[in-house]
């Protein structure tokens, strides 16, 4: 995002929130992992504690945009960007306070309702972990549990590579895409041609959502991000203004290279 961006703060959690944790805490845990999933999590030396989820339902302004301009609305882009940060922030507070050591699984998803057309719920929601044998080694940076958004599969064999986890990075870019004049348009009827102000502008709203997932996990000292999704939808803004949303895993090595030695374990009815 801009430089001058500065994301979100914590709300604390509701009563029926902590009732829903103390639960947790007491032994019962919740998850959201498939069985072949659970087994892999805790072969990987992981404990699950707890369903966690952040939510934000988040009033979407308006920005003007001139019809022959491509350009990026940054007013929505940082909108967007805001409002995942918030949930993501609150899904984060949950997993503190079943003292994890991360959140595996974790999905991002936005819901729209037919009460509030600029509105709408980001949700974060992901399965709190913790290791074991205690220590801290698997903790994201300043010692704050760890997101990741991979599989459980994943998750296994990217412990098994000898890396781990640092958190979920992400960018957003929402970009209005030019219109073509009238006289364009009938030039190129029944043509098979390129249209270079479309390429270009896809082209460039693209790299600006993965320029600032790259830049997120540069802030992370990240050795790389694997499992990265690009993600275009309009979200009803119409259908010259789009939005490219870029998400993957930071990671880095620790311990000793290894070899993955056996297959991905997986259950038998037998």
């Amino acid at each position: 995002m801009p430089a001058e961006y500065d994301p979100t703060s914590r709300e604390g959690l509701t009563q029926h929130g902590r009732e829903r944790l103390q639960q947790n805490k007491k032994g019962l845990f919740t998850s959201d992992l498939s069985v072949n999933e659970f087994l892999l999590v805790k072969h990987a030396g992981f404990e699950p504690l707890g369903l966690v989820v952040g939510s934000s339902i988040y009033h979407i302004g308006f920005q003007q945009s001139s019809w022959r301009k491509s350009q990026e609305m940054d007013v929505l882009s940082q909108a967007m960007y805001h409002a995942r940060e918030l949930a993501m922030t609150r899904m984060e507070e949950e997993a503190e306070e079943l003292g994890a050591d991360g959140i595996v699984g974790v999905r991002l998803d936005i819901g729209q309702y037919s009460w509030g057309a600029d509105m709408a719920e980001f949700i974060a929601i992901g399965t709190a972990v913790r290791h074991a044998w205690g220590g801290g080694l698997h903790r994201g940076p300043d010692n704050k549990p760890f997101t990741s958004d991979l599989s459980g599969q994943d998750f296994w064999t990217l412990l098994q590579s000898g890396h781990r986890p640092l958190g979920m990075v992400m960018g957003s870019c929402v970009y209005h895409v030019a219109r073509r004049g009238l006289r364009q348009s009938l030039g190129q009827m029944g043509q098979n041609v390129e249209l270079p102000n479309y390429t270009q502008a896809l082209y460039d709203a693209r790299e600006l959502a993965m320029e600032r997932m790259q830049a997120e996990a540069e802030r992370l000292q990240a050795e790389g991000i694997v499992g990265v999704q690009i993600h275009e939808r309009s979200h009803g803004w119409g259908s010259h203004v789009i939005e490219f949303f870029a998400i993957g895993t930071a990671i880095t090595p620790y311990g000793e290279p290894r070899d993955i030695a056996s297959p991905t374990p997986v259950l038998s009815l037998d």
